[in-house]
């Protein structure tokens, strides 16, 4: 007869409920595609008709491994999400704001007006000389 995981989690070490929780966590926050897409109970056909595609388009997309940013960008929104590109540096992370806004800039709105992070310098004569 088959347990419940609450009845066989229960019965685990606190060691390995730590280990078994930072494995789960490391799973959802990095996945393929079709992962996300299945994770978040979408078909690829639903997706399809989101995206105004067939479905053997979106099985492609999952399983490329290259694509444009415009594409993973209009994936992620069909299923509710917003996409964001990050730089990490060793002093800190900055968001690239090209592409979160590249479809607004291009149907004639004005570019976002976002304020540079306090830790880069905005003028010339602000930055450090060696």
């Amino acid at each position: 007869m088959a347990k419940k995981f609450a009845e066989l989690e229960a019965k685990m070490l606190p060691a390995s409920r730590s280990r078994s929780d930072a494995l789960y966590e490391k799973l959802v926050s990095e996945m393929p595609l079709h992962e996300l897409r299945q994770a978040k109970a979408l078909s690829q056909v639903k997706l399809a008709k989101a995206l105004h595609i067939n479905q053997a388009a979106v099985s492609k997309m999952e399983n490329r491994a290259d694509m444009y940013i415009s594409t993973l960008r209009d994936y992620i929104r069909a299923m509710g999400g917003d996409l964001e590109i990050v730089a990490r540096f060793p002093d800190g992370a900055v968001s690239i704001q090209n592409f979160a806004d590249y479809g607004a800039r291009h149907k004639g709105a004005t570019k976002s007006t976002k304020a540079r992070p306090s830790t880069l310098p905005t003028k010339r004569s602000e930055r450090k000389t060696a």
